[in-house]
């Protein structure tokens, strides 16, 4: 109210105070007598707010299909915005509450018309740690000839690994995200596939994918979701794959490779010297063509 400046919500932190974060991509605390909406909405025509009808015949009627989705923020790299995608013929009515040190908050509560979406939650990406646990309360309804289906319960607790895959396509909300599924699809069994595995050899033989010359170890090349990871995570990855790599050159015969590791603080360099210098397999190890690389890139010449 006294300054121009908008963020989003990204943390309750009493019931007078709230974490808004804005265009510096920084959280900071205000009370919330001292905020206003400016992009918000009272009510939205897609969430389907008020009863509709279905129109969908038995036969297309769509029984399952309840995603949670996380997205980047576009603008503001530090913030996630969560979307609850229907993809069912139901109409659904949504309760979400946190779950912070035993302690539950109502954070959102509204419908969603079938095949919308609605956005339920934002939270700041650095805090991913301390973020809340989501619970949520679904109820299904329709005006169709269907019986009663029982009240979706589904809870999360966020941890890094949870954002490891690559983000898709969420054709409903035009964005790209990560795909949480809410509702289960029914299992079905396939008998022939049941028959096959009796008979599937307990050891299949191991392929190894012929590595380029040249390979790239920066975080950003191997992760795109690399923000949400912490530097060790981030070590672990860029050695798995170097090790990986590695055999792979040699069960190809490689006379020689590259790796690109950035000088940075080093440690990444360090470790892979360590690893390389008691290797069967290695004869030397090197920089590689500094006027290219300087000193972020090691070149090793196998046995």
């Amino acid at each position: 109210m006294d300054e121009r400046r908008e963020g989003y919500i990204t943390k309750i932190i009493s019931n007078e105070m709230v974490g808004v974060t804005g265009d510096d991509d920084f959280e900071i605390p205000v009370m919330i007598t001292n905020i206003t909406r400016v992009h918000g909405h009272s009510t939205n025509p897609e969430t389907g707010n008020e009863r509709t009808a279905d129109n969908k015949t038995e036969a297309n009627f769509i029984e399952k299909g309840i995603f949670l989705v996380a997205v980047p923020d576009a603008n503001k790299g530090s913030v996630v915005h969560f979307h609850v995608v229907n993809e069912s013929s139901y109409q659904l009515t949504l309760g979400l509450k946190t779950l912070t040190k035993d302690i539950f908050k109502g954070v959102f509560f509204d419908t969603i018309a079938p095949q919308k979406s609605i956005k339920v939650y934002s939270a700041a990406l650095p805090e991913l740690d301390l973020w809340p646990a989501l619970s949520f309360q679904t109820l299904f309804y329709t005006t169709g000839n269907k019986p009663p289906v029982k009240p979706l319960e589904f809870s999360i607790k966020f941890k890094s690994k949870d954002f490891a895959g690559s983000k898709k396509q969420v054709p409903m909300i035009k964005l790209n995200g990560w795909l949480f599924r809410m509702d289960e699809p029914e299992l079905v069994l396939d008998a022939e596939k049941i028959k096959e595995s009796f008979f599937k050899p307990s050891e299949e033989k191991v392929t190894l994918e012929k590595p380029a010359k040249e390979v790239d170890l920066h975080i950003e090349k191997l992760r795109d979701d690399h923000d949400f990871l912490s530097k060790k995570e981030m070590m672990d990855i860029q050695m798995e794959h170097f090790q990986k790599t590695l055999d792979s050159a040699i069960a190809h015969n490689f006379e020689s490779m590259v790796f690109i590791h950035g000088a940075g603080n080093g440690s990444l360099q360090h470790e892979i010297h360590k690893t390389v210098s008691k290797h069967p397999q290695v004869q030397t190890f090197m920089d590689a063509q500094k006027e290219k690389f300087g000193y972020g890139a090691t070149k090793i010449i196998f046995k």
